[in-house]
């Protein structure tokens, strides 16, 4: 008898099935990865299981036992939790209050701090954690603020737990310790149903795989027997050549030079070459000063020393303004904070540095406007039902290909790109590869920040390796392996 059965689930919105009498199950200590491509409905079947929609059709059975759940609350109570992509602790709260809000130690209505405490170390040390709950979730980095979540949602006595994107923004060795915990509540008789776009960890920590392509189920197979172009191709329908398709491109001249580049606390003495037609990645763990020295390259962080060079010749970048004058483009890690206005439309998004040049007497010109928009919709393939909709409704990839199509109007030399494919599935990962492929081809020069090391290995031409903000190696041709990456990264 399976822990977990979700039997014929249907959802409707609108008169429109988005769900199609989707069969799921979880075994008792069991990893059970959902994927599919944004938009196939793994959200929706999830919301479902946790009461935050209701069915339309279906049924859930728990160890045996048909159940309705209506509210998440009393999904935690049938001992169901769900830990999700967006962290929300709050901040200024020890990690013991986060634990327990709602659930406090109390004595005479007050709090009862030193019981708390120890009901966190207790909890802490099942599942192996050794952080101080005494410390501000303030202080906590992204990894250490998931373990905490996952820690809360154990504390519930949960027997089904759903982590949602669970790795997208933590590091490689943070994935490591997150999957020895996972691999604990494993072997405590859990049921984990594990989502993410990232395969090579659905291959390490899962034990079956389902596939849901456009609210249908298409594939559930043991992981360890799928090949992964078959997974590949449940997912998107299609066969996807090559993931990482590269061509020889035609190495020019040095176009970006920096030299002892140095801010105070973040990176020292960095030095490395850009040239045209060529990818490069920075590599390194988390707080390694990646994304510090792509902020400094587009003027909107000022480095304390060091010099920038473009075309040979000495530059000062004080704002992005000054980057984005002289060819610089920084597709940034956090789309929705740094790269979208959520409030536009995708032709507001997609004009959104470059409205001057398509006005005539300080009034946007339509008809050149329009040219431009869908010349870029056109190009970079983005699934749009027309450019006035808003952006806020398209899938992550297609929002991510919104962000390129901004920078590609600005007509940049330089590209640098920062978690490029950051919350994007596997489909549109390849439409991303492929527009930043055509941009080396075209002369320009990339610079690639990657936390996926699979990603870094198969796009770039050189690799450069950052440990506490300082560059350690370059890695070239067969060298740039995860061994050879992580050895750099770690300092040794």
């Amino acid at each position: 008898m399976s822990l977990l059965t979700l039997n014929r689930m249907k959802k409707s919105f609108f008169g429109v099935e988005v769900l199609h009498s989707v069969d799921f199950t979880l075994e008792a200590g069991e990893v059970h990865a959902l994927i599919g491509e944004n938009g196939a409905g793994k959200s929706t079947l999830m919301k479902l299981l946790m009461g935050e929609y209701r069915p339309d059709g279906g049924e859930i059975v728990l160890d045996g036992t048909p159940v309705k759940i209506g509210s998440p609350a009393e999904a935690l109570r049938h001992g169901i939790a769900k830990v999700h992509q967006e962290l929300s602790p709050i901040l200024d709260m020890s990690v013991a209050d986060n634990l327990f809000l709602g659930r406090e130690s109390k004595r005479f209505g007050l709090v009862r701090e030193g019981d708390q405490l120890r009901r966190a170390r207790e909890l802490f040390e099942k599942l192996g954690l050794t952080l101080d709950p005494r410390r501000l979730m303030r202080e906590l980095s992204v990894a250490e603020t998931q373990m905490v979540e996952i820690a809360k949602a154990v504390s519930y006595d949960s027997r089904v737990l759903i982590l949602d994107e669970p790795t997208s923004a933590i590091t490689h060795v943070e994935v490591e310790k997150l999957f020895s915990m996972i691999r604990l509540l494993k072997s405590r008789g859990v049921g984990i149903i594990y989502i993410s776009h990232k395969l090579e960890e659905l291959y390490e920590i899962s034990d079956r795989i389902t596939v849901l392509r456009d609210g249908s189920h298409v594939l559930t197979d043991d992981t360890k027997s799928l090949p992964k172009p078959k997974l590949i191709n449940a997912m998107v329908g299609r066969e996807l050549t090559e993931l990482y398709p590269r061509t020889k491109n035609e190495v020019g001249t040095p176009l970006l030079e920096v030299r002892e580049l140095t801010r105070a606390g973040e990176f020292r003495n960095v030095s490395f070459t850009l040239r045209r037609g060529e990818i490069v990645g920075l590599a390194g763990l988390m707080g390694s000063g990646r994304t510090e020295i792509c902020m400094a390259l587009f003027g909107a962080a000022r480095p304390d020393a060091g010099e920038i060079l473009l075309d040979g010749r000495p530059v000062r970048l004080r704002r992005p303004a000054d980057a984005i004058s002289k060819g610089i483009a920084l597709i940034s890690e956090d789309r929705k904070r740094e790269g979208l206005n959520l409030q536009g439309s995708v032709a507001d998004n997609i004009l959104g540095v470059v409205q001057r040049r398509y006005a005539r007497a300080g009034f946007l010109d339509g008809r050149r406007s329009r040219g431009a928009v869908q010349q870029m919709v056109e190009e970079f393939r983005i699934k749009v039902h027309e450019v006035g909709q808003s952006v806020s409704n398209l899938s992550g990839g297609n929002q991510q290909k919104v962000v390129v199509a901004k920078w590609k109007l600005t007509q940049p030399d330089i590209l640098i790109f920062d978690e490029p494919t950051r919350g994007v599935d596997v489909g549109a990962k390849a439409e991303i590869y492929r527009i930043i492929n055509g941009f080396a081809q075209q002369g320009k020069a990339v610079l690639m920040v990657s936390s996926e090391m699979p990603e870094i290995i198969g796009m770039c031409d050189r690799v450069l390796v950052l440990h506490a903000g300082r560059l350690t190696g370059e890695l070239t041709g067969e060298r740039i392996t995860q061994q050879e990456i992580m050895k750099l990264a770690s300092g040794l």
